[in-house]
């Protein structure tokens, strides 16, 4: 298939509204681009968007196609940005070791606001993620994976959660600060329910949901 190749760059926009919904389209934002006060209707497979050394400031992302394991949010700027829609294995904020390109120096995340998105298996990297809103259940965030990987662990968790979800946090990448679930794909994945890991995740302050 021969994709229409979409650019973006070198310049600012600002109080626009952008249809990245072309799926014949490769969409690339790049160095230099800021967006600002802009709504961005995202409606590709992650295959179909770049994004290298952008700034976003004060921007809506509207993902009306499930978002799936796009990295590239950890090579832009994101200050004061809301998100609305699903994204699954998404990482944001400061994470140059995860490449050696230039664009892994500039990701960043403040402000943002995920409380209308439905998060599952995304992370914050290198972030303070108190400058962040969260999902609501059936979404759960765990702050400070690493750090409360032994608390985690001290208690039962239904189904297959424990050994497979918890008891692996301590091999998070070094910088992850915050990693956000979704209870109804994984109690569906590891044999249990959403009011069984509720049950377990009532107990933990480092838990918001």
């Amino acid at each position: 298939m021969l994709y229409n190749k979409v650019f973006f760059e070198d310049r600012e926009i600002e109080n626009e509204r952008l249809e990245l919904t072309d799926k014949g389209s490769l969409y690339f934002l790049g160095s230099n681009l800021t967006l600002r006060n802009c709504t961005l209707v995202l409606k590709v497979p992650t295959r179909n968007l770049s994004i290298d050394g952008v700034r976003f400031i004060g921007c809506t992302f509207e993902v009306k196609q499930e978002l799936k394991n796009h990295q590239d949010w950890i090579r832009a700027s994101l200050k004061g940005c809301r998100f609305k829609g699903r994204l699954t294995g998404c990482d944001f904020g400061y994470w140059p070791e995860y490449g050696s390109e230039p664009g892994y120096q500039f990701g960043s995340i403040e402000d943002c606001d995920f409380s209308e998105a439905r998060l599952d298996g995304c992370r914050i990297m290198g972030s303070d993620p108190a400058t962040l809103r969260f999902p609501k259940w059936p979404c759960f965030t765990i702050l400070d994976p690493i750090g409360r990987c032994r608390e985690l662990n001290s208690v039962q968790w239904p189904g297959r959660v424990g050994p497979i979800v918890i008891e692996t946090l301590r091999k998070q990448p070094p910088t992850t600060v915050a990693l956000t679930e979704d209870a109804v794909t994984i109690a569906k994945r590891f044999d249990t329910t959403p009011e069984a890991l509720r049950a377990i995740i009532e107990k933990f302050d480092c838990i918001i949901y």
